[in-house]
């Protein structure tokens, strides 16, 4: 009896980075989650729970809950900047070759 081959989370991540649409929404899904974790190592850094960013955004601990959570898909610069100045940070937007 042959045994099977297992298949891998890679492998799979592969075979399906094959199909363009798929690797343009795991690309997009992926910079998301790198920024939404970025978002939390910060405020974890400057020693804020998410209720205490959220008073100083303005805004509630839910909607922070949500920006780390990579779920958040209304980023514009302002929301950046309200982060930025609750965590005493500063905005840089960098374009890279792709």
């Amino acid at each position: 009896m042959k045994k099977a081959k297992m298949r891998t989370f890679r492998s799979r991540l592969r075979e399906d980075l094959k199909d363009p649409e798929f690797k343009t929404h795991y690309q997009e899904e992926r910079q998301a989650l790198k920024l939404a974790m970025k978002i939390a190592k910060l405020r974890e850094k400057k020693g804020l729970s998410q209720q205490q960013m959220a008073k100083l955004m303005g805004t509630s601990q839910q909607a922070i809950s949500r920006i780390e959570s990579g779920e958040y898909e209304g980023f514009t610069l302002k929301t950046l900047e309200k982060i930025a100045e609750a965590t005493g940070t500063k905005v840089k937007i960098e374009f890279v070759a792709a």
